[in-house]
């Protein structure tokens, strides 16, 4: 079967797909009409009646594209046990966006996040951008509903 199989490539071609940026990531989701606020340079921010979507560019050259949600509700320190319980339960029935719970706030209230973080260094087609945005939007409000119905954490 091995030998069916095309010889492996000596070297890869010059890349030729684009670079993701902010001004990409700004383009694809006026297409996907998402509308968001821009810091001017790094990052992004879709706002919906109960989470706001973060969408930035990080790493050493800027290669990996990072998405976090954060419901708007927090869950008081008391419920901290009922929280780590809800995000292991997603993180375990659901295959998208790494859940956790944050950082107490200056109010000692938690937040809780999802999150995606996907390397793009070879650069990612348009299509795949969308595809990737379009999905991060979605699951972000799935898990929010979610947070609040079925993982009984949020009010």
């Amino acid at each position: 079967m091995m030998d069916s199989l095309p010889p492996a490539p000596t070297a890869l071609a010059a890349a030729e797909t684009p670079q993701v940026n902010l001004r990409r990531i700004a383009a694809t989701l006026d297409l996907l009409d998402i509308r968001y606020l821009s810091d001017g340079e790094e990052s992004l921010l879709a706002l919906w009646e109960r989470h706001a979507l973060l969408f930035a560019v990080e790493g050493p050259d800027d290669e990996i594209l990072v998405i976090r949600a954060r419901p708007h509700a927090t869950v008081p320190p008391e419920l901290a046990d009922l929280a780590y319980r809800a995000v292991n339960e997603w993180n375990h029935t659901r295959r998208f966006a790494k859940a956790y719970v944050g950082d107490p706030t200056e109010r000692g209230q938690l937040p809780i996040y999802a999150e995606w973080q996907v390397p793009l260094r070879s650069g990612a087609h348009d299509a795949l951008l969308m595809e990737i945005l379009d999905c991060a939007a979605s699951v972000s409000t799935t898990f929010v509903d979610w947070m609040h119905s079925d993982g009984g954490l949020l009010l």
